[in-house]
């Protein structure tokens, strides 16, 4: 197919749910028990600003989380919804007609990312947790004309799972610790 040669309509790719669901339970794991230990070591944090903290650094991880890409005949446009304020995450909309290539950067961990090169030079990170990622990346290349053949996501589905189950493993601990830190604190 050559670029713009297939008529979509607009298709709408959101985070994967397993993607989101280990990172907000992974969020919580490493934080809740926070409060409870502040609180028995008498640290000098108090466990109520540590609880503030907690609620709005989850706010702001769901908020990153609520990423959804939206291809249509026009162009690829990332947005977040209306509640996100678009100095905490801005979205972005490049026309088709505007993608020059699709670079590879390899990341600290190893992996491969990949960028739009717009025609004036700018860069736009192609998202690749989105449930449905091998559509998504057939219908840039219908569009683009850019062969994706050897993109793949950033990381695969047995990843997030193996975190999960790890993550899973941790909660059990944190309950470990806060019953432990909740009888600690009643007998003193």
């Amino acid at each position: 197919m050559t670029a713009n040669s297939a008529n979509i309509s607009a298709s709408v790719f959101r985070l994967s749910p397993l993607i989101r669901i280990t990172l907000l339970s992974l969020y919580i794991a490493l934080t809740v028990p926070l409060p409870f230990l502040s609180q028995v070591t008498a640290a000098p944090v108090p466990p109520k600003f540590l609880w503030i903290g907690i609620s709005i650094g989850f706010v702001a991880l769901y908020a990153v989380l609520t990423e959804r890409v939206t291809v249509d005949d026009q162009g690829i446009q990332v947005t977040y919804p209306a509640w996100v304020p678009s100095f905490f995450r801005k979205g972005w909309f490049l026309p088709w007609s505007e993608v020059k290539e699709l670079k590879p950067r390899t990341t600290g961990q190893g992996g491969i990312v990949y960028y739009f090169v717009s025609q004036d030079g700018k860069a736009y990170l192609l998202p690749m947790r989105v449930v449905g990622f091998a559509r998504f990346v057939q219908i840039v290349q219908a569009k683009t004309g850019i062969d994706t053949t050897d993109v793949r996501p950033l990381a695969q589905p047995w990843m997030y799972l193996i975190l999960l189950g790890l993550t899973l493993l941790l909660l059990l601990v944190d309950g470990w610790a806060i019953a432990t830190a909740l009888t600690t604190r009643q007998l003193t």
